[in-house]
């Protein structure tokens, strides 16, 4: 088995709904699976810390998470058009991976999760792609052969999967919100799995 990284970060629970359907794509290609890893959340309070262990979801990554994976799939919330800074602050912290090219060659994609129709979605992912570029991956998006994406009036884009909360549940996915997830997901693991080969 050969893993792909779901790595992201949720503050209400939006964005780590879609990395758990990101998750059931990768896992849906036979030979490979998903392994899913979060971030703590940044203290604005310099001398906090987090635990070392979550109290709960998913462990939190480290370096030998980026160096055994086989490709990434990352997410954030939408932080005015940008990436978290939970997820920044990681991101940030791989330098000593980009020195040795830990990541070069590997697919990576993107999701994210906003409140509204025109809340910055787009521009999160691009900003998202932008570390996953220095860092040498091959950048997967969702083509419009994903018809959902061009019939969807919610979450999509062909730069990633995305979520709108409107005035939902921030966890309720719509029906093409998960589709596309699954998608990305199951896309840039059966990249992973031709280019491993």
């Amino acid at each position: 088995m050969s893993d792909v990284l779901v790595l992201y970060y949720s503050r209400y629970g939006a964005t780590e709904s879609l990395a758990r359907e990101v998750c059931r794509g990768v896992d849906s290609v036979k030979g490979m699976s998903a392994r899913l890893r979060t971030v703590p959340a940044v203290s604005t309070v310099a001398e906090t810390t987090a635990d070392a262990i979550p109290y709960s979801g998913p462990p939190y990554v480290t370096a030998d998470d980026l160096a055994e994976c086989s490709g990434i799939v990352m997410g954030s919330p939408t932080r005015f058009g940008n990436m978290s800074s939970a997820l920044k602050y990681f991101i940030d912290s791989t330098g000593g991976a980009w020195m040795k090219g830990t990541l070069v060659g590997k697919p990576a994609g993107v999701f994210t999760s906003t409140s509204s129709l025109h809340g910055g979605s787009e521009t999160t992912l691009l900003t998202m792609a932008i570390p996953l570029l220095h860092h040498g991956m091959i950048y997967v998006g969702l083509p419009y052969s994903e018809t959902t994406l061009s019939t969807t009036t919610s979450g999509g884009s062909v730069y990633g999967a995305t979520h709108v909360t409107w005035s939902r549940s921030p966890d309720t996915l719509s029906d093409d919100e998960k589709t596309l997830a699954v998608a990305l997901g199951k896309r840039v693991a059966a990249i992973a799995q031709k280019l491993e080969a």
